[in-house]
């Protein structure tokens, strides 16, 4: 069973959970062996339902890596942040400088970025490549490979 709560209301799209606490997620992504992916996201955004749809929720689903999402607009939901301090997630992205949607930030447990980030998605038939190799980055870094 997972340690993340979710809430209906707070999800922008089933397909990937909603983290209560990234401190949470992060441990559990070190359970399993992985870089936490941690997609930032806005409600109706068609880049984000593409990604979503097309790589984080399928390889999400097949245990190939460990990600949430977060709504960089959202102000109300209560998220603790890796220090277990309570946040929101537009604060933690402000204070993260993420800028655009979608956005994806590869964290090990202690949230350190352990890849560079994936902003945006202007180039859709190299995603897939461009995703596998933060993947591959993230996986290195948490090795001390």
């Amino acid at each position: 069973m997972s340690n993340l709560a979710t809430s209906p209301a707070a999800q922008p799209h089933p397909s990937l959970p909603v983290p209560a606490s990234l401190r949470a997620a992060g441990l559990e992504a070190r359970a399993l062996r992985r870089p936490l992916v941690l997609m930032v996201t806005i409600h109706n955004c068609a880049f984000c339902d593409l990604v979503r749809t097309n790589y984080l929720g399928p390889l999400h689903r097949q245990g190939a890596l460990h990600a949430v999402q977060i709504d960089m607009l959202d102000r109300r939901s209560a998220l603790l942040d890796f220090q277990g301090q309570s946040s929101s997630a537009r604060a933690l992205t402000r204070q993260w400088g993420v800028r655009i949607a979608p956005t994806l930030l590869f964290f090990d447990a202690e949230g350190r970025e352990v890849a560079p980030r994936l902003e945006g998605i202007a180039v859709p038939e190299f995603y897939g490549a461009f995703l596998e190799q933060r993947l591959d980055q993230a996986r290195a870094a948490m090795t001390g490979r």
